[in-house]
């Protein structure tokens, strides 16, 4: 690991750095504690400088939300365009991620009044092994992410709650989830096999596999997902007809099925981050992966469901009749579209700079088939 150094006591301190956004290591770090009054904080960050916290925990949680005021009064009023309004953010993101905190090498942090952040750690890092600093945002993101894998996410469609994993994309967008449970099925005799490519956490496949489909096999190139959805098949017992496979899109060794189910990210723009990887799909690789490689993996009288957003093409990011030729070229054609509008709590939200765009999305489960020799 790049290590990074401060002087402390008139002493030279290093410790190893961390960053699972990717963040490199800050070339300048300071110490700072309860004394240290939120401007200062941002106008050393501003130059360059991370702060090392040796103060109270919750104060460090507070001088965070300071910062944060701070860097959104550097970003523009209005973000009527998408760049615009991701530039914003990633410049916010780089000004909160300069306040860092030490673990020792058994993840504990020696600060006062701090959780037991052990656990969580351990899940989104592995096992323990050196000391190393990370930025206090990305911690409270692995403590965040350690209590939703902890209660689940309620599945109203399942009944039950799926457990999403750190660096796992959560299904709290219901309405992409309930339009897999309710879309009708391919008229095929079963239908008997399904793939759920780009699984996650295994949730769609878990709904394939509750609508009777016999065998699902589920895949996903990130390893983190493929642990997810094995361990959400398993507290489901749905492991005798859902098997989940690594890869990058369809399962290797051929083979067709009767339905293949693909929610790929739905904006074709490069991800930053890993955790960005969920959103943000750099020139519709995902898409268009999944519409070449179909015809050639669907049974006689087989679908594949494309289940996407509309955003990208009210930002100017894809055009409707882009997405229609890139069908006409994987020689499929529509059987139906089903739309449905969102209801997550940022459609409602105002303040968000993109309101207008997201109170206006629809989301569409695109039901595809081969096209016919010498027809539509």
């Amino acid at each position: 690991m790049p290590k990074i150094r401060w002087i402390e006591a008139e002493t030279e301190q290093s410790i190893a750095w961390h960053s699972e956004s990717g963040m490199l290591p800050p070339r300048r770090a300071v110490v700072a504690d309860d004394r240290m009054r939120a401007d200062v904080a941002y106008r050393l960050i501003r130059a360059g400088t991370a702060l090392v916290w040796r103060g109270d925990f919750h104060n460090a949680r507070q001088l965070l939300q300071a910062l944060g005021r701070r860097a959104d009064r550097g970003a523009p009023p209005t973000a009527a365009a998408f760049h615009h309004h991701r530039r914003a953010r990633n410049r916010r993101a780089g000004v909160l991620n300069m306040l860092l905190v030490a673990l020792d090498d058994d993840y504990g942090l020696a600060l006062r009044r701090a959780p037991d952040v052990r656990p969580a750690c351990a899940e989104a890092y592995g096992t323990p092994g050196s000391a190393r600093a990370v930025p206090l945002r990305e911690l409270l993101g692995v403590i965040g992410a350690h209590e939703w894998r902890r209660r689940g996410v309620p599945v109203a469609a399942l009944g039950a709650r799926i457990h999403p994993h750190y660096g796992v994309f959560s299904p709290v967008r219901g309405e992409y989830v309930d339009l897999v449970a309710a879309a009708p099925l391919p008229p095929t005799v079963g239908p008997r096999l399904a793939f759920d490519l780009g699984t996650g956490t295994g949730v769609l496949a878990a709904v394939l596999a509750r609508r009777g489909i016999e065998r699902i096999v589920a895949t996903d190139l990130n390893p983190r997902a493929v642990a997810c959805a094995r361990d959400n098949v398993d507290r489901l017992r749905l492991d005798r007809s859902v098997e989940v496979a690594r890869a990058d899109l369809y399962p290797p060794g051929g083979g067709r099925a009767d339905l293949v189910v693909c929610n790929p990210p739905w904006i074709p723009a490069r991800p930053t981050s890993l955790f960005e990887a969920g959103v943000y799909d750099e020139n519709g690789r995902m898409l268009h992966g999944f519409l070449a490689g179909l015809a050639d993996r669907l049974a006689p009288g087989g679908e594949g469901w494309l289940v996407l957003s509309d955003l990208a093409e009210r930002w100017a990011l894809r055009s409707r009749q882009e997405l229609l030729a890139g069908f006409a070229a994987a020689k499929l054609r529509v059987v139906d579209r089903i739309d449905v509008r969102p209801r997550h709590p940022r459609t409602a939200d105002r303040a968000d700079p993109l309101h207008t765009t997201r109170s206006a999305e629809v989301t569409s489960l695109w039901r595809l088939a081969e096209l016919r020799q010498g027809g539509r």
